[in-house]
């Protein structure tokens, strides 16, 4: 077994937080912005001093491979160096420079591969300056249309199009992720269940299916000092019983059931005006389809007509859960037993760029614990510890997996 150095992938964290810092100790580097060209140069210095051959594509995706002795499809780690606005200084980055530091490891150590191994970053992870999120993983599996993301725009109606050929960055369709060994991502949890349970690593098995729906109450404005209440049809009192109704339905579903009521607009908003309409959102996710559905079954069991009121329901988007690979997480298990690191197999509640590599790369995702949940936010944490813990499990799951895949490779030929 082989431990990376913490000192070094410290420096490299510190060093990254540095493209985009704020005063308030997170980052904001907004995807092809000044401080994200910046930091991928200062990506591409790094990997290109340890011999790693560069390559970018259509979507500027960098990709630095270590060769290996086979040429065989590589096993590729890594992330996104993107941020949110005020973001923090571990949410995809770390899964870069992790990867950064197995490799710096393995050629410490002067270990010669059998299987060529990819650091990736991925662009627009976040989607906070153009949207969608995740935007290159989802042209590379064919979830986005890639003409439609070009015309993306940010806040100055610079087109993602634009943004790409000023980068520089953007190279051949031909250089894109097609085929690979094994993906995997290590990324912090952003949430609090690994460190409320005291364990040091996730084996992530997928990333949890969602659904949001929007619900439209119309009702009747009029003055809020002359209307009897019983002559009122108020959509917000309506809008406030559902709410309470929905919130009890979903609660005896399932524990593990997330749903939030996130946006709410009530018209025209004025104190002494009865609303005339109120518009929230309701999004739910869990990893069991069926739990899902009986979330859509109590949505729609609202009634269309109430207190005067029409009520319109309308699913704005929703996406399946994916289940990541069983053999790279039982690797992965392997690598925290062999470290003595405590472990604990979970599913994401955030979306990532694995889940949509997943659809054509075996995939599976290691997550470090987030102190007190928090992410996408300068508060932001994780111990430089629990980082270095999980760079030395991604370096012994790659190196293991190295060994399992060119064995295939023998017993094929030998055969």
């Amino acid at each position: 077994m082989y431990k990376c150095n913490e000192a070094r992938l410290k420096e490299s964290i510190i060093q990254f937080s540095q493209f985009g810092a704020t005063s308030n100790g997170g980052v904001t580097r907004l995807a092809l912005s000044k401080e994200d060209l910046q930091a991928r140069d200062y990506f591409v210095q790094c990997c290109e001093q340890l011999g790693m051959e560069i390559k970018t594509d259509d979507m500027a995706n960098i990709y630095a491979t270590l060769p290996g002795k086979r040429n065989l499809p590589p096993i590729v780690m890594g992330s996104h160096l993107d941020s949110v606005v005020r973001g923090g200084r571990f949410d995809g980055v770390l899964g870069v420079l992790t990867a950064l530091e197995a490799v710096r490891t393995i050629k410490e150590n002067g270990l010669e591969l059998e299987i060529p191994l990819t650091i990736v970053n991925f662009t627009n992870e976040e989607g906070a300056r153009f949207e969608p999120s995740m935007m290159s993983s989802g042209v590379l599996s064919g979830k986005f249309d890639k003409e439609r993301v070009l015309k993306s725009t940010d806040v100055s109606c610079i087109t993602f199009e634009q943004a790409l050929k000023e980068s520089n960055y953007q190279g051949s369709e031909e250089n894109r992720l097609k085929e690979a060994s094994a993906f995997i991502e290590l990324h912090i949890e952003q949430g609090p269940v690994l460190e409320a349970e005291n364990v040091e690593i996730g084996i992530v098995e997928g990333v949890v299916g969602m659904v949001c729906y929007e619900i439209r109450i119309t009702g009747e404005s009029n003055h809020a000092g002359t209307t009897p209440m019983k002559m009122r049809k108020d959509p917000l009192f309506l809008a406030n019983k559902y709410i309470s109704l929905l919130i009890e339905k979903l609660g005896q579903i399932d524990e593990e059931l997330v749903y939030t009521i996130g946006r709410m607009n009530v018209s025209p908003n004025i104190h002494t005006v009865i609303p005339n309409k109120v518009v929230f959102t309701l999004e739910s996710r869990h990893k069991d389809p069926a739990k899902i559905k009986q979330v859509e079954e109590v949505i729609h069991s609202l009634p269309e007509e109430e207190a005067g009121c029409k009520v319109e329901i309308e699913r704005l988007w929703n996406r399946d859960t994916v289940v990541f690979d069983e053999t790279i997480c039982n690797q992965i298990e392997e690598a925290c037993k062999s470290f003595g690191y405590s472990s604990k197999r979970l599913y994401s509640g955030a979306g990532h760029d694995a889940q949509f590599i997943a659809s054509y790369i075996p995939t599976a995702m290691i997550f470090v614990p987030s102190i007190n949940g928090k992410s996408h936010c300068e508060e932001e944490e994780t111990p430089y510890e629990d980082c270095a813990k999980g760079a030395d499990v991604l370096l012994e799951t790659v190196l293991n997996l190295q060994t399992k895949f060119s064995l295939k490779v023998q017993e094929k030929q030998t055969n």
